[in-house]
């Protein structure tokens, strides 16, 4: 068996509109399609030793053993290898369920789908699975311990820690959409300007002073006291000379802790010795140039949890321990808690499991013992130096009893440091009294303190402290969203998004948008290149300038990696037609209307998917939505647009001349198609046709119909606006049209504009396409022969997996198969076949240059006219 590629979906997708995480692997059986699981001995047997939790797995029989029904009546290595990837998933702490295997339209090849919750780990996943398939054929033996530890490791790389992850879940659950924008943990909580930033449980409106008072902990000690807030008694040092003196003022016991330490690291705690204090002065200045010397205050550990100034949570921390039974060694005491179902690796549980470590072995030292010791009944063992879950240890919710001089306490302390989300240390005998009373005191004020132990604690009430987060970065009524138009389709894409993208610039609005030519921040190209996928929308949605966004997304992107959005206002489907079929596993014209109907199924209830009503396959889309619908058609009289505006529906037409959006069924002409510069006089119908949806996105949006309007005339088909799109240049003794047509329906559409034109010969310079089928090459070619008297073949900068040859003979052979005595060239450079149009034009002639490389064709034709400006450009006679 033979993987030839692996994608990760990471929204919206062909497989899924709400499985956003899902792995596309397509797998080549090779030999193996001939050996369906019940064709090989003892392969069952040996797939049920291995994984006997695989019972469970459902699959389309629906009752528990139901895969292994499948397996024992013989089904195909694909399902199989789904069904593993998911298996070892779960194993590796990552429950996941959803799968699906179907063909991808070549004997013996097929998707495997199955979802994930860390990419690199689903990725992994799918190599493991296929090794582990080919062992089980094999009958060879296979330890999947080892996969199952990398995945685990794979995934505390890679995965958001819990505090980062609870707000994110808070979030997704308030409909507030989020972009990760490293490998750690700063995310992006809504889109574009109204943006909010977290890094952990740091936020991007956490004061900075504050976050730098908490991390120098002899500010935080001085500004405590000043404010009369109970703290040890302590000294900061920097030299070990310094330590005696500290030492006496202090008092034994002590503790001693590095200024800018975190996690525990370097802190030694009931020191009641000057030898054991010079170790640990050492041990400090490890991790910073000063030294905290404190009193060591006697009680229990307490965490406090202030957020936007009020206690949202407290929490008794208890450093990973074990008990004595008399009879275990502290080892096996270890192993023992160790197997609590509640401890994991990483943060893949509640608690975390007890590691032996350097610090663990030097503890048990100091008190006499080693591993192997039995200790006594009841006696309890202290293995770490700090309470924190992330080293074993536990935690018990205290909110509801922490007594509310210490509540007052802690609320004043946030605003104190100026910290909306800070954690108050507390060392006391007793939360519920006061800290006057108890002789405790406020050990530490952290800046982003983890909410894991308030989370998920070992007892007592879990408490959901990252609503608050959300409830202070966005208020009632605040989603962080901006408007999104998505539009997709066959042909018409580009222009649209152009078109919508320039009106709602010019009724003041700060518009991003994604094109086939790049990426545009009010009007600035900042990416160039085809930038219709995931990654051009997330640079928009990313850019904290823009408040609107318009997003061309196609079907590359689509099935290379899902939306790069989960949700829009307004999703516009133009048309589907015949385009790049064979590609990627989609093999008719119904699989290419279902990619493009992802979009219209990712709009809100509250918002609109536009759709052609003239084409069957767009109409059909309506289907199942959860969102409005509304159509835009060339034929007012269609009966699916007096059916919509009979119940009040929103509508497009072409009517009388005019461009017109109804209500219901009353008619807002907006003007004469005509009079709008993009259609060259109404000559261009297909262009006529890229206006309405783009009508219809401006009126839902609340522009008006005079400021649509001034957006229409003041849209030029030109190289700045619409660069290959209808661009005409106007030479003295001929024309060069220039259009992105590069499929069969796009060369019909241009077909009826250029049949108007009047020219006294019309040159045509077309291209084969590497990633089109034969046939639609070939009926390239035939449009070709129809529409020019004269055809120039050249050759696309990509070739997109065939020959410059093949790609050639397809076009030449359409071209034949419609006339063969058409007057044929071949020039296969693009630049050498537009010199030679233009070196060679007659007077009235029109040359018409189909291109889906833009750029250079451009440039080129730029160049011709300055040279002519110029009176250096030599015309045949």
């Amino acid at each position: 068996m033979k993987i030839l590629s692996i994608n990760a979906m990471r929204g919206p997708n062909y497989w899924s509109v709400r499985r956003h995480k899902l792995i596309v692997m397509v797998l080549d059986l090779q030999e193996m399609e001939e050996y369906p699981s019940n064709k090989i001995d003892g392969f069952k047997e040996r797939l049920e030793a291995m994984f006997p939790t695989m019972y469970e797995h459902r699959c389309s029989v629906g009752t528990a053993g139901g895969f292994f029904q499948r397996v024992e009546e013989g089904t195909w290595m694909g399902h199989i290898i789904e069904h593993i990837a998911l298996e070892i998933q779960t194993l590796a702490g990552m429950d996941v369920g959803f799968g699906r295997t179907r063909g991808y339209g070549e004997t013996g090849v097929y998707n495997v789908v199955f979802a994930y919750m860390e990419e690199k780990v689903g990725r992994f996943a799918a190599e493991s699975a296929v090794r582990i398939c080919e062992a089980l054929i094999k009958g060879e033996d296979y330890d999947i311990s080892d996969d199952i530890q990398q995945m685990r490791e794979i995934r505390e790389d890679e995965r958001l820690g819990p505090s980062t992850g609870s707000i994110v879940e808070e979030a997704e659950a308030r409909g507030i959409p989020w972009i990760r924008l490293n490998k750690y943990s700063l995310c992006q909580l809504g889109y574009g300007a109204n943006q909010k930033r977290i890094q952990a449980t740091v936020t991007s409106e956490t004061s900075s002073i504050g976050v730098e008072l908490a991390c120098d902990k002899e500010d935080t000690k001085y500004l405590l006291e000043q404010a009369e807030v109970e703290v040890p008694r302590g000294d900061i040092i920097r030299r070990e000379r310094s330590l005696k003196e500290a030492c006496r003022y202090v008092g034994f016991p002590l503790v001693i802790k590095p200024v800018g330490g975190n996690h525990g690291r370097g802190i030694t705690v009931d020191i009641n010795s000057y030898e054991d204090a010079l170790e640990a002065f050492h041990a400090a200045k490890e991790v910073s140039s000063a030294v905290i010397v404190e009193k060591y205050i006697i009680g229990e550990d307490y965490r406090l949890l202030v957020i936007n100034n009020r206690l949202v949570a407290g929490a008794k921390r208890t450093p990973a321990h074990v008990i004595g039974d008399g009879k275990s060694t502290i080892q096996e005491l270890i192993d023992k808690v160790n197997e609590d179902p509640r401890r994991g690796y990483g943060h893949e549980k509640v608690l975390t499991q007890i590691t032996v470590n350097d610090l663990t072995k030097s503890i048990i030292k100091a008190k006499g013992y080693t591993v192997d010791t039995i200790i006594a009944k009841d006696e309890m063992l202290i293995l770490k130096d700090t309470a924190n879950l992330s080293t074993g240890g536990t935690a018990e919710d205290i909110t509801d009893i922490v007594h509310p001089a210490n509540v007052s306490m802690a609320e004043r302390i946030s605003k104190i440091i100026d910290l909306d989300i800070c954690g108050i240390d507390i060392m006391t005998t007793d939360i519920t009294k006061p800290l006057t009373e108890t002789g405790g005191a406020v050990l530490e004020v952290n800046a982003g303190p983890g909410f894991r132990m308030h989370l998920a604690p070992t007892e007592g009430l879990p408490r959901n402290v990252a609503a608050p987060v959300i409830d202070k970065l966005f208020p009632k009524g605040k989603n962080g969203r901006i408007p999104i138009i998505a539009i997709t389709g066959t042909n018409g894409k580009t222009t649209t998004t152009r078109l919508i993208a320039h009106m709602a610039k010019m009724v003041g609005h700060r518009v991003g948008y994604t094109t086939s030519d790049g990426v545009y921040i009010q009007n600035r190209l900042l990416m160039t290149g085809d930038c219709t996928g995931p990654a051009s929308t997330e640079f928009v949605l990313k850019d904290p300038t823009v408040n609107f966004a318009v997003l061309e997304c196609a079907r590359g992107g689509l099935l290379r990696a899902g939306l790069g959005f989960t949700k829009c206002d307004i999703g516009i489907v133009t048309n589907v037609a015949a385009d790049h079929l064979g590609l990627k596993g989609i093999n008719t014209v119904e699989q290419l209307a279902k990619v493009k109907g992802v979009i219209p199924e990712t709009v809100l209830p509250d918002g609109h998917a536009i759709l052609n009503a003239d084409d069957d396959l767009v109409y059909d889309m309506r289907r199942g939505l959860e969102c409005n619908v509304a159509l835009f058609s060339m034929d007012e009289n269609n009966p699916r647009i007096k059916a919509l505006q009979r119940i009040g529906g929103i509508t497009a037409v072409y009517e009388n001349g005019f461009v017109t959006i109804c209500r219901g069924e009353w008619k807002m002409r907006i003007m004469k198609a005509e009079d709008i510069p993009l259609t060259y006089g109404g000559k261009a119908k297909f262009m006529i046709q890229n206006v309405l949806p783009a009508l219809l996105a401006g009126n839902i949006q609340g522009i008006s119909i005079e400021d649509m309007k001034a957006g229409l005339e003041t849209f030029i088909p030109s190289a700045s606006q619409t660069p290959g799109r209808l661009n005409l240049f106007k030479f003295k003794n001929f024309n060069i049209l220039l259009d992105y047509a590069h499929n069969p329906a796009g060369m019909r559409a241009l077909q009826k504009f250029t049949d108007e034109l009047d020219a006294t010969v019309k040159v045509g310079i077309i291209a084969g396409i590497g990633d089109r089928r034969l046939e639609d090459n070939n009926e390239m070619g035939s449009i070709a022969a129809e529409m020019f008297d004269e055809i120039i073949i050249r050759q696309d900068k990509r070739l997109r997996g065939k020959t410059e040859e093949e790609l050639i003979k397809m076009l030449n052979d359409g071209i034949k198969m419609k006339d063969p005595n058409k007057k044929t060239t071949i020039i296969p450079s693009e630049k050498e076949a537009i010199t030679y149009a233009v070196k060679n034009a007659v007077p009235g002639s029109l040359i018409i240059l189909c291109s889906d490389v833009i750029p250079d064709a451009l440039e080129l034709v730029k160049e011709f006219k300055e040279k002519e400006t110029k009176g250096k450009l030599v015309f045949a006679e």
